[in-house]
């Protein structure tokens, strides 16, 4: 057999589907041997009429197609040049060919015309380009996806707990089986989910969602993607994220805020290992491992009827908890130079010497937002040229409060610290009005819940849309002022 196919992309072949169409047994016997051993799927049919037949059930990411067939020749195949779902990539071949017929074939969009007889290399040479090409297209939209979501896939730290958590990610890595990630927020899930990718040696991208950051109404579009026209404003079919991840891994993040309905589809594709588009009827096979992270405790949600019980079980194949920071605190004397060193290069400063008062200002601390906090403690004490002990002891009173949860943008704006602070038990000034302690209120528990508003939603006693409504309203008084 010829090695045309770089091993590491055949691997994400497998998630490829290919139909034959040839009346010469002999033809579908040769290639279908060729093509099976990287393929998921290879199918062959004598005719068109047949052709169509597994069509209309099948999707299939590339045809190779005989032009003169017994019935309908190949040229006259009109429903597969025109598949509202996805047009399948289509090699031409053919022993009778003329220039008005190689010129017929490319205006319906064929990707490459070959003469029969043909050497076996020439066809698969043809058909690694076309698969090579899907290929660039979805680690293309991988990247997009995750452009600005990068983060360094380094776990930092030499505490048991930290050890440990290395040594499961060693161990799961292998395997092909769902992983459960929990563990408060900030602790470094997605991390941890890289990290499972990185070792797994799965050659496909790997591929991050938030699920609670995603309208419900589109969640299954993003997941799972669309065909054309499959509702208002989809002009064209789109793939979702599990084709995007073909090969690879997709992780879920916030999968405790994934809606009932859209836990029944998830479940369907971890058990079938097949998506169906929105609109679409074809069922399409995939390869992708899943990994999924939540801040939540899942076992206490399904008893309370939020999450499903077989999708739980499903996922939770394997389990990795993550450990809060405060129960790993002797990882701090490698995260702190990590973080300083990191976010110094990128803000263009010196890299600063913390005093033995700021380290130990930091081990005392609880860090109820755990590394997240952290890193953002750095970097803003970096803007502000301050050292973490002196920083609190001038801002925030003689010790780090354990109820305020510190964070700050990526702007160069540091946001004020409202005095009020400085006394916890003084509350909102009396000059406030009602509608000012309500906007404070607000911001200041989705700040707590680092900007998760379905989490801090539930703490307010209020519909999520409604905290959207409230957050578009004061963007418009903004705009109006500015």
């Amino acid at each position: 057999m010829p090695q045309l196919f770089d091993p590491v992309k055949t691997s994400q072949y497998k998630a490829f589907s290919v139909l034959v169409v040839d009346d010469e047994v002999g033809m579908q016997a040769i290639l279908n041997k060729a093509l099976s051993k990287w393929f998921g799927r290879v199918d062959c049919a004598e005719s068109v009429e047949k052709a169509e037949e597994l069509r209309v059930t099948v999707h299939y990411d590339l045809i190779i197609l005989d032009i003169n067939l017994p019935g309908r020749s190949g040229i006259e195949w009109e429903e597969a040049f025109n598949d509202p779902e996805r047009k399948p990539d289509i090699i031409f071949m053919t022993g009778y060919a003329d220039l008005e017929t190689a010129i017929s074939a490319l205006k319906l969009g064929a990707n490459d015309f070959i003469l029969k007889p043909f050497n076996l290399d020439q066809m698969l040479q043809a058909v690694s380009n076309c698969m090579d090409k899907k290929l660039t297209e979805r680690n293309y939209q991988a990247l997009q996806h995750e452009f600005q979501r990068h983060v360094a896939t380094e776990i930092i730290g030499g505490s048991d707990k930290t050890r440990q958590l290395k040594q499961l990610i060693s161990q799961f890595a292998p395997s092909r089986a769902a992983v459960l990630i929990e563990g408060e927020s900030g602790t470094g899930k997605e991390l941890v989910a890289r990290g499972i990718h990185d070792a797994s040696l799965r050659n496909g991208p790997f591929v991050a969602i938030n699920c609670g950051a995603i309208a419900a109404e589109l969640l299954e579009s993003e997941l799972f993607g669309h065909i054309s026209g499959a509702f208002t404003g989809a002009k064209k079919g789109r793939e979702g994220l599990f084709r995007v991840a073909s090969g690879g891994t997709l992780f879920l993040d916030e999968i405790g805020e994934m809606p009932l309905a859209m836990q029944a589809s998830l479940l369907r594709v971890l058990e079938q290992r097949a998506i169906r588009p929105v609109g679409g009827e074809k069922e399409i096979q995939i390869d992708v491992r899943v990994v999924a992270a939540t801040n939540r405790n899942l076992q206490e949600e399904v008893k309370e009827g939020n999450f499903r019980a077989d999708l739980y079980y499903r996922l939770n194949v394997l389990k990795i908890d993550v450990a809060p920071l405060n129960e790993r605190k002797s990882d701090l004397i490698e995260l702190v130079p990590h973080f300083t060193r990191i976010l110094s290069k990128e803000l263009g400063i010196e890299d600063p010497k913390w005093a033995h008062e700021d380290i130990q200002a930091m081990h005392d601390y609880d860090w109820p937002g755990n590394i997240r906090e952290l890193k953002n403690l750095i970097e803003r004490c970096l803007l502000l040229r301050q050292p973490p002990a002196h920083y609190w002891r001038e801002s925030l009173g003689a010790q780090p409060p354990a109820h305020i949860s510190m964070t700050v943008s990526h702007s160069t704006e540091i946001p004020e610290i409202p005095e009020r602070l400085s006394n916890p038990q003084a509350g909102y000034p009396d000059s406030w009005t009602l509608k000012q302690v309500e906007k404070s209120h607000i911001q200041q528990v989705v700040s707590l819940h680092d900007g998760n508003k379905s989490a801090a939603a539930r703490d307010l006693g209020v519909a999520r849309k409604t905290l959207e409504r409230k957050f578009k309203e004061w963007e418009l008084e903004e705009d109006d002022y500015a």
